[in-house]
């Protein structure tokens, strides 16, 4: 058998992961239209009363959550997201994901309890067609720091940069890798650390972004975006054919 690194060498699973690269020159969006900066991290909610203990497991008989920049993002029960915009169903989401954390903290460090608990809501973030996308992902030791792999659909991205502690734009941008970063749609982000991946939204839509990890989609890591129709047919969301099945 071959002799594997031990499953916590970092700095090989590290060197490995960096050393990706394109095949060729790839086109990376340079001028950017929209900088967002997500946190991404774990959570505790205080449990609602007269709940079974079984459903509360999380330390003081707290249940675990999730979030992205303080948001624990529920998923709509009566209508997809994509058939609520289409058809202009109130109600359903909002669009008022914030582009940035609430608060600025240290992201990595020792995080103060009173940030433990994260807001509840359905919020998407709108982009405009075309719009060439950088998002910084930060990883956070809120509850306790991991590795999230982050899934974006719909669309493929370039993976510019990864590093660990906190993202600092001063001194990060220099590690930025425009010429041949690979192209994924699922980034780890470091524990403790942080990934920067861009893309041009040209997939008119509803596209929901999340950790990979089961559990956590559910706890509502995850947001999504919305992204405007263009102009033209070839910019627009197409319409269900007639024969669609209906659910």
């Amino acid at each position: 058998m071959p002799s594997l690194p031990a499953y916590n060498d970092t700095n090989t699973v590290t060197a490995f992961s960096q050393s990706f690269r394109s095949r060729e020159k790839a086109e990376v969006p340079t001028d950017i239209d929209e900088s967002l900066f997500f946190t991404i991290g774990l959570g505790l909610n205080n449990c609602p009363p007269n709940f079974r203990k079984r459903h509360c497991q999380g330390p003081n008989g707290t249940r675990f959550t999730a979030s992205m920049n303080n948001v624990s993002f529920v998923l709509p029960r009566n209508f997809s997201l994509l058939h609520a915009h289409q058809q202009g169903i109130p109600g359903v989401f909002t669009t008022d994901f914030p582009a940035n954390p609430p608060l600025n903290f240290d992201y990595t460090g020792n995080v103060s309890r009173s940030l433990f608990q994260p807001v509840p809501g359905t919020k998407l973030y709108k982009l405009k067609y075309g719009s060439r996308v950088q998002i910084v992902l930060q990883d956070t030791s809120i509850v306790t720091p991991e590795n999230h792999p982050i899934h974006l659909h719909g669309y493929d991205f370039y993976i510019i940069a990864q590093g660990f502690g906190n993202f600092d734009p001063k001194k990060d941008t220099s590690k930025f890798n425009l010429v041949d970063p690979p192209m994924r749609n699922t980034v780890g982000v470091p524990v403790k650390g942080w990934a920067v991946i861009r893309f041009v939204a040209d997939n008119p839509g509803v596209w929901i972004m999340h950790c990979h990890l089961d559990v956590h989609i559910n706890w509502g890591l995850a947001m999504a975006f919305l992204v405007e129709n263009g102009v033209g047919e070839l910019q627009n969301i197409q319409p269900p054919p007639p024969d669609l099945p209906i659910c």
